[in-house]
């Protein structure tokens, strides 16, 4: 142990290391995460005394807390209207009742400002309570040193017991027993609100492709087409194939609409597969792919920037965009952060949205110009990240008094905000600003485990006492916490929201904020069609949730 205290790096990676070794140990369904795992660790280990210096836990956490905000702004803003209305709904019914229990307990039981504001991190399975709530309670002016560190101790302590018990009703309760409650067969439901979605049309499973793909082509020998213009051949068969390349003898010729054909040219014609068909009766014959005429499908990706986009759904878009059908592109993947969406007719786009394109390269840089921007996500623009948590920080600073409680966002509070506005203007043109999803990951989990590490060493000596104070009262509370929001969320969602019912799983799901309870939820559904709904509530959570931190500890510490 001597040599942890004398090398904190030594701590703080060993913490992470091995917390993140136990969070992949599984039960049935269930995990502890990387996150719970790296603060049991650092709990155990700050026992002995171990601890990393303040400012690197700030650090880290600004890092987070601003890669957290970067990721869901689009979403966030773009969720800020009547169609996402009912699923808000959802948030607020966490939100309140979260924030009402943890003060009821507190008054009940009379637990200070670091054990309440613990279980209402640990049972709303939301790790950045942690940091708001315990930067908030450091700004208590009324407390000695000494009372803020042992308070931020039970936040820690508190947390790691009720999140482990609320993660484990989340999972079960949305995965196995909503679906009862329900009286549905979840994979069944899914499967038929997918088909719905796309029109009757039935989805594929992970291992499976088209046997028959929508998108293809084919080279013809014209025999029938002597004389017609490239441009009469593509009116003739309403705009739904074109033509990619012709080859007449040994000369490759560019297929301007006006080209016309001769007797024996090679005609390459991409297209739908119905299309391509008809295609044949007015060309000629099928011939084997020739050399020099094969043009390959290519790929776009292309960020949702056109304002008449915004809000429509696949259907609309290609509606709107003749060039799809006409130029034989189509929508094979939509990205919304770091979630696949299924490219389905009836999915809503929104700012943000990445598209993944599929067609005739011709056609597909047409197409690309009118709907949005390239992605351009190569590289870290650490000009925009730097300038980003600089103004996030000095909007932590700012300090309003409501009466006489004096309230501030903090730094968490401030990079969380100033992470969705420059995540969403970023998302308006995605030409600037880079930072690429897997980057702002990465930097969101590891800023986040840091965090948990250093907050775990220091809570340390102050772990054991909580629990024998409140051992019976924090499973409890994890469990109730966890049970309440979600079973009022069912009744509301359904009966008066009416929203569709393997969507509203995902959505109870995302509004608690929690990937495993999703990740067991598609498993069991056997399909992506409850990320619907959990993107939107995650994203709306993923803001609203770490602001409890903050209420509840200014209430308390009135």
């Amino acid at each position: 142990m001597g040599v942890l205290r004398d090398h904190p790096e030594l701590a703080l990676f060993l913490c992470l290391a091995a917390g993140y070794l136990i969070g992949k140990l599984r039960v049935g369904p269930i995990t502890l995460g990387g996150i719970c795992g790296t603060l049991i660790v650092s709990l155990l280990l700050g026992t002995r005394h171990v601890s990393v210096d303040d400012d690197v836990k700030t650090v880290f956490f600004a890092l987070f807390i601003f890669s957290l905000g970067y990721l869901a702004g689009p979403q966030f803003f773009a969720n800020l209207n009547r169609r996402s209305l009912r699923f808000f709904a959802l948030c607020l019914i966490e939100l309140v009742c979260v924030l009402g229990i943890a003060f009821g307990l507190a008054k009940a039981f009379d637990l200070d400002v670091g054990t309440a504001s613990g279980i209402l991190a640990g049972a709303a399975t939301e790790s950045a309570v942690v940091g708001t709530a315990t930067e908030a309670i450091g700004k208590l002016g009324d407390l000695s040193p000494e009372q803020i560190s042992r308070y931020q101790g039970h936040v820690a302590t508190a947390y790691t017991v009720c999140y482990l018990f609320g993660l484990i009703t989340i999972v079960l309760f949305t995965s196995q027993i909503m679906p009862m409650l329900l009286r549905i067969n979840l994979a069944d439901a899914s499967r038929e609100l997918w088909e719905k979605m796309r029109g009757g049309q039935a989805g594929l499973d992970s291992d499976e492709r088209e046997a028959l793909p929508g998108t293809v082509g084919r080279t013809y020998l014209v025999t029938l087409a002597d004389g017609r213009t490239v441009g009469d051949l593509q009116g003739a068969l309403g705009g739904r194939i074109t033509v990619e390349g012709v080859k007449r003898g040994s000369k490759l010729l560019t297929p301007s609409p006006g080209l016309e054909l001769t007797l024996s040219d090679l005609v390459q014609v991409v297209g739908e597969r119905a299309a391509i068909i008809e295609a044949g009766r007015e060309i000629g014959p099928e011939t084997p792919a020739v050399p020099g005429l094969d043009t390959p499908l290519a790929t776009s990706q292309v960020a949702v920037t056109e304002k008449d986009t915004i809000g429509a759904s696949i259907d609309r878009l290609e509606q709107r965009h003749p060039e799809f059908r006409k130029d034989g592109v189509y929508v094979t993947d939509v990205l919304r952060n770091d979630q696949h969406l299924p490219a389905s007719g009836e999915t809503v786009l929104a700012r943000g949205d990445v598209l993944t394109l599929v067609g005739a390269r011709g056609g597909l840089n047409r197409l690309v110009a009118k709907l949005g921007a390239v992605v351009k996500n190569d590289a870290t623009d650490f000009i925009y990240l730097g300038f980003g948590i600089v103004a996030g920080s000095l909007l932590g600073q700012v300090v309003v008094k409501l009466g006489d409680v004096p309230m501030s966002l903090g730094t968490g509070g401030g990079c969380l905000i100033s992470g969705l506005v420059f995540g969403w203007f970023r998302s308006r043109s995605q030409t600037f600003g880079a930072f690429p999803p897997q980057a702002a990951t990465t930097l969101k989990d590891m800023g986040l485990a840091v965090f948990i590490a250093c907050t775990g060493l220091a809570a340390g000596p102050q772990a054991w006492p909580l629990l024998k104070e409140y051992g019976a009262l924090l499973p409890f509370a994890g469990i109730a916490m966890v049970l309440v929001p979600a079973t009022v969320s069912l009744v509301v969602g359904r009966k008066l929201l009416k929203i569709e019912k393997p969507l509203l799983i995902g959505a109870i799901a995302g509004q608690q904020c929690s990937t495993p309870a999703i990740t067991s939820i598609t498993q069991v559904a056997q399909s992506s069609v409850p990320l619907l709904g959990y993107t939107i509530t995650y994203t709306l959570s993923n803001f609203l949730l770490p602001l409890t931190g903050p209420i509840l500890v200014g209430v308390l510490g009135a």
